[in-house]
């Protein structure tokens, strides 16, 4: 199969994907909609009976975002980066995480893109939506369907990518550590706050903090916020577009048992009704608390950051602070040829020729 036809399959399933955030099917797409739209509809809306994170919002971002990967333009400019010819067939072995939806759909596009057949096992958190793009996309491009597998236990593979907590990534280097692999472990993100900084200047980086309920690596756990910089100021940012948030139940029984734990140990707080944030130097909060931390200079800022780089996804600031970071309300928004952990994932499957 042509790379030509494996992107033409991509671009398609993006369309297709690309409807559940309009109001009006696409016309173009009658016969993947007359088998597959109303069943993917529905498997939209059932998802937070399988996973109570994965809201009809939270589903329809990441599809959305899945939708903008696979435009043609994307696609075609991602992959003249590599030279993705005469490639030896491997069978690639994925593990995928669960913790956002739809999070190992960039790993399973890597490997079919490359030319690789795809055998990956599915997290129990997220383990219906992705089988489904499976099928859409072999119905799309016949090719790949000895290419796409689906596996309780992996077997017989060449090579491993494999996601997970920092305890699962110890147990992968273990079992997995004499094939060619790519481990990821936890990795957060963080924001600085500048001392001109307004509540309308972090509207957007609500987006960042509470998306996806904060449990995506790309979500922002934790502020640098300049000395003496007024903290209502991040309350005010939030409150109008995200003080809802407390009415998803596993968001608010999370929020509640950290504010108790808090409160049982004397630890000081601050609390707006739907986010607690803590000082502390850590880097991943725990979900409805937002750490912080204090500055005295960029410089020291700059070093601190170095110093955890091989903890941190990304880091976003307002255009009012000298260091180079995404913007804010950009941190869920990779492109294509934003790895995760900085590792070029294609690159890899490439080179594995």
């Amino acid at each position: 199969m042509s790379l030509e036809k494996r992107i033409n399959a991509f671009v398609q399933l993006g369309l297709f994907l690309k409807q559940f955030g309009d109001i009006s099917k696409n016309d173009s797409l009658s016969q993947i909609n007359g088998k597959f739209y109303d069943e993917f509809d529905d498997l939209i809306l059932r998802q937070k009976a399988y996973n109570g994170w994965f809201t009809k919002d939270n589903v329809l971002a990441s599809l959305m975002a899945i939708g903008d990967f696979l435009l043609e333009d994307n696609l075609k400019n991602w992959t003249e980066n590599y030279s993705i010819k005469n490639v030896s067939e491997k069978s690639i072995g994925i593990i995928m995480a669960g913790n956002i939806p739809l999070v190992g759909f960039h790993d399973m596009l890597c490997v079919l893109i490359a030319g690789h057949h795809l055998q990956a096992k599915l997290s129990s958190n997220d383990n219906t939506l992705i089988r489904k793009i499976g099928e859409i996309i072999i119905f799309t491009e016949p090719s790949f369907t000895n290419k796409i597998t689906f596996k309780e236990r992996l077997d017989g593979f060449d090579a491993i990518i494999a996601t997970g907590s920092n305890n699962a990534a110890s147990y992968f280097h273990s079992y997995f550590g004499r094939y060619p692999h790519i481990i990821r472990k936890n990795r957060n993100s963080v924001a600085i706050i500048n001392e001109n900084d307004k509540a309308d200047d972090l509207k957007n980086l609500g987006k960042d903090v509470f998306q996806y309920f904060g449990l995506g690596c790309r979500s922002v756990s934790k502020l640098y916020l300049p000395k003496g910089y007024r903290i209502d100021t991040i309350f005010e940012a939030f409150y109008d577009d995200y003080q809802d948030i407390i009415n998803n139940n596993k968001y608010a029984n999370n929020y509640d048992y950290n504010k108790a734990v808090y409160l049982l140990g004397n630890n000081k707080m601050l609390d707006n009704g739907f986010l607690l944030l803590k000082e502390d130097e850590g880097l991943a909060s725990p979900v409805g608390v937002l750490y912080y931390e204090y500055y005295t200079s960029v410089d020291k800022l700059k070093k601190r950051l170095l110093e955890v780089e091989n903890e941190l996804q990304c880091v976003v600031s307002s255009v009012n602070t000298p260091i180079t970071t995404l913007k804010f309300g950009e941190a869920q928004c990779p492109s294509l040829s934003d790895y995760a952990d900085g590792i070029d994932t294609m690159q890899f499957l490439l080179g594995l020729n």
